[in-house]
């Protein structure tokens, strides 16, 4: 089996990655329904307050991972065995990869899977490039059926991408292009019993530059066939998009809630990232990544709404995390120590 490699166009993606954060939707409440919208009247949830909630966890067991990439300093110095050892400390079940080696020269998916296997974990997904101009590149376009047979090897229920439908620009057409594309990436993955998914960063809910009354995201989720291609939503970007794209070029109002585009097709939604961002108007997007529970996303509101769906705790996969941790071990922590407090029918 051949090792997958780390490829350029992914680190050039996530390299890209700036420190943005959040707004809550002001719309979400009318969006969600009567019990949401009191939910969402009580403001920021702090982890404190959460540990007085009822019932049970927000998050089922066996459902909370991590994105490696957060980690990445940690690979590279300690190696995954320490770091799944760690996460799996924290009450991490699954993590999420964004390449196979991270850094750490030779080492083998048999070897990743066993690592794994030995810490209680679950290789959930796998980020990979979508395309590149090098054929021999380790991306979708380039080598299908080496990503698949890697994601296969390691067990993997899910593969995708974090890179923007971008192929061919910006335009309506480019995007219907595209997503033909991931359609076809979405029908090899599925033939091997795996799903297929697209991680968005803020610039997805754009505008298309020939169709400014058009909203990019909205074309992506209407070109691609909802049984081949996922979307892994990253919850921080999409409220980013809210707080940058609720306007259209001309100045209109265009505002949109990222969790009704969840409700109303959850079985599309397989997996998100969960990071968190504090207001803070002196930065261009108005808001800072922090840590999960130190911001103004109110994830017991998105928890509590995506559980209640059809088989909501059973389908979904939340993966934390933060582009740029001053202690990224600290922030895996603190972030899992978050998200486990938070319970059903809790009061924020």
């Amino acid at each position: 089996m051949k090792r997958a490699q780390d490829n350029p166009e992914l680190a050039e993606t996530l390299r890209r990655r700036r420190f943005l954060g959040v707004a809550a939707g002001a719309t979400a409440a009318g969006l969600l329904g009567t019990g949401t919208a009191a939910a969402a009247q009580t403001g920021t949830t702090t982890a404190a307050s959460a540990q007085n909630g009822r019932g049970g966890p927000l998050v089922p067991r066996g459902h909370l991972g991590i994105q490696l990439y957060t980690l990445r300093d940690q690979v590279q110095s300690i190696g995954f065995a320490d770091v799944f050892e760690e996460l799996a400390r924290y009450g991490y079940d699954q993590v999420e990869f964004a390449g196979y080696t991270q850094g750490t020269g030779d080492i083998t998916l048999k070897q990743l899977k066993r690592l794994m296997r030995d810490n209680g974990l679950r290789g959930i997904g796998s980020h990979v490039g979508y395309y590149s101009d090098d054929p021999k590149a380790y991306t979708f376009a380039t080598n299908l059926t080496q990503v698949l047979d890697d994601a296969e090897a390691l067990g993997l229920p899910h593969v995708g991408t974090a890179s923007g439908p971008w192929r061919y620009g910006s335009t309506v057409d480019g995007w219907k292009r595209c997503a033909e594309e991931f359609n076809t990436y979405g029908a090899a993955a599925r033939a091997r019993g795996m799903k297929f998914y697209q991680h968005n960063h803020a610039e997805e809910f754009s505008f298309a530059t020939d169709r400014p009354d058009v909203r990019l995201y909205d074309v992506l989720l209407a070109e691609t066939d909802p049984e081949l291609v996922h979307l892994e939503m990253d919850i921080y970007w999409a409220y980013v998009a809210q707080y940058r794209f609720g306007k259209k070029a001309d100045g209109s109002p265009a505002p949109f809630e990222p969790l009704t585009y969840v409700l109303r097709a959850p079985h599309r939604y397989p997996l998100f990232h969960v990071k968190d961002g504090e207001h803070d108007e002196t930065v261009p997007d108005g808001y800072r990544m922090v840590d999960v529970g130190d911001g103004d996303i109110d994830y017991r509101r998105f928890l509590s709404a995506v559980g209640k769906t059809h088989g909501g705790r059973r389908d979904h996969h939340w993966m934390v995390e933060h582009d740029q941790p001053a202690d990224s071990l600290t922030t895996a922590r603190r972030s899992a120590r978050y998200l486990r407090s938070l319970r059903c029918g809790g009061r924020g």
